[in-house]
């Protein structure tokens, strides 16, 4: 063959190599790196585009929700608004009932007013028509009494001449004769006066005070100055006293009343003026005996306990009173000494009991005759608030009950009917008066009080003593527990007009003399006896 032959390519070196491997490498980084980048951003615009659809699904059904709460809020505010308008207008009718219903009252109270009115002008009328009778009586008697004087002188001449009587003597009879006369026309004129009022005024009064009485009289008596405590067998009595009379005494010391153990078999007797003192020493007592430990120590924890007890009840007792009785903004220290009369007595009758009794008696009486019934209620039930702490203080009642009651600022008329409803003082005020009238109610109607069998005989003997102390009087009695005296007179010194004025001194006599509850009705009897044997 002709020619030159060729001549093999020179092998690469490592550094070209390694060049080459560089350069691919980076080429492969750099397509890579681009296919990445297309990768990447495909998947971010899918990713964007599925976030844009979904956030346009959820404003969608965030708007669609927002219409479905909007519909719900406004059928919800019409459902209160018909509510509330419902409401109102149920509440409306029932207020143009009750204002109705009051303004029924008020007429039907101007109705009965009016018929009161029309009542108390007729019996104004017929006060007015026995007002002119008496003043032509007096009239009348005055020209009667003129006449017997331009008489008298013709009638001592004649006298003399016919009689040959001196002019002394003679004036004498005719005095007499005169006097005679006077007292029966008298006699007579007080008896149709007497009788007039009272057909017009007992039936009045006797409505209102009954009336008064069947609404809010009840019996109540207790104890008044000694508790009696049962024991269970008669050894209790040797530990109530205990070692050396330990126990006795602190008994005795911690409550501050006597304790008096005697014979009387299972009986322990309490006594003291203070009742609030017994009751605690009564109740410390029962409570020691039942838990059978009697010591002095247990004996100041125990009377401690119910003293606590007791003060409560006296607090709760008092205002159950001011609210029973309808009354507001009484002192708080008065509703306590309301309280404390729970455990006060008079005549045997509780003092809280006869309070309230008073203050309803003095509503209803003031309501009838037209006087202030707040005021009148509030001194009912605080006239005898002197008797809750009349044992610590001198004085009466009345006068310590008026003290508290300018104390604690009640309002000058209370004080006033405080002070009057014993008659200490002159009652000024028709309150006044009815709080007298109703304490004279409560007090003496029948089973109200009890008193002991000693007052009692020596009341009776000195009320048949002062009738028999008058002349012409044969005997008297003391009937129906002294609540009326039954006087016989001799017949032949008292005629029957004379028994209207020996009944009138006999009961003024009893008014100055004697104390007693209630009235005392005097009844003179004059029987004339003609007796005659046929032989």
């Amino acid at each position: 063959m002709g020619g030159n032959p060729t001549t093999p390519a020179a092998p690469l070196s490592v550094d070209a190599w390694v060049g080459i491997l560089v350069a691919a490498f980076v080429l492969a980084l750099a397509v890579g790196a681009v296919v990445m980048y297309f990768v990447y951003k495909k998947s971010m615009d899918k990713k964007i585009g599925d976030s844009k659809t979904e956030a346009s699904r959820i404003m969608e059904e965030a708007r669609l929700e927002a219409q479905t709460l909007r519909k719900e809020a406004l059928l919800e505010a019409k459902d209160e608004q018909l509510r509330l308008r419902n409401e109102f207008e149920r509440e409306s009718r029932q207020k143009r009932s009750e204002l109705q219903k009051q303004e029924n009252r008020i007429n039907q109270k101007e109705d009965n007013l009016d018929k009161k009115e029309t009542v108390l002008d007729g019996k104004l009328e017929a006060v007015e028509k026995t007002k002119r009778a008496i003043e032509e009586r007096e009239q009348k008697l005055k020209e009667m009494e003129q006449e017997l004087g331009n008489q008298h002188e013709k009638m001592v001449a004649e006298l003399e001449r016919v009689a040959g009587l001196t002019a002394a003597e003679a004036k004498e009879n005719l005095i007499a004769e005169i006097t005679e006369d006077a007292k029966r026309d008298a006699a007579v004129l007080v008896k149709e006066i007497e009788q007039k009022a009272k057909d017009e005024g007992e039936k009045r009064a006797k409505n209102i005070v009954g009336l008064a009485i069947q609404r809010c009289a009840v019996d109540h008596a207790a104890e008044t100055t000694v508790s009696v405590v049962e024991l269970p067998s008669e050894e209790m009595k040797g530990r109530i006293i205990g070692r050396m009379g330990r126990n006795i005494k602190a008994l005795e010391s911690v409550t501050g009343v006597d304790i008096i153990i005697d014979d009387t078999p299972d009986v322990i007797t309490l006594t003291g003026f203070d009742p609030v003192r017994r009751e605690i020493a009564r109740l410390t007592l029962q409570k020691l005996v039942s838990d059978g430990r009697i010591h002095p120590g247990r004996i100041e924890e125990v009377a401690d306990r119910v003293r606590r007890d007791i003060d409560n009840q006296i607090k709760e007792a008092g205002e159950n009173a001011v609210f029973e009785a309808g009354l507001f903004g009484v002192h708080p220290e008065l509703v306590k000494l309301l309280g404390r009369m729970k455990y006060r007595t008079s005549y045997g009758q509780n003092v809280l009991n006869h309070s309230l009794e008073v203050c309803f008696l003095s509503g209803l009486i003031a309501q009838e005759l037209g006087a202030d019934v707040k005021i009148a209620k509030r001194a009912g039930l605080l006239h005898d608030i002197g008797k809750a702490i009349d044992h610590e203080y001198e004085g009466t009642h009345i006068q310590i009950g008026v003290e508290l009651a300018r104390k604690y600022k009640e309002r000058e008329e209370v004080v006033h009917a405080i002070a009057a409803h014993h008659g200490d003082v002159e009652a000024k005020t028709l309150e006044a008066i009815i709080v007298q009238a109703a304490d004279a109610i409560s007090g003496a109607r029948p089973g109200a009080r009890r008193e002991s069998l000693e007052n009692y005989v020596k009341r009776l003997e000195k009320l048949e003593t002062l009738a028999n102390s008058f002349a012409g009087v044969e005997q008297s009695y003391a009937i129906q527990a002294g609540r009326e005296i039954r006087v016989i007179v001799k017949p032949e010194q008292v005629d029957d007009n004379a028994t209207v004025f020996l009944a009138k001194e006999i009961a003024q006599k009893l008014e100055s003399e004697l104390e007693y509850p209630g009235q005392i009705k005097v009844n003179v009897i004059r029987e004339l006896r003609s007796v005659e044997y046929a032989k």
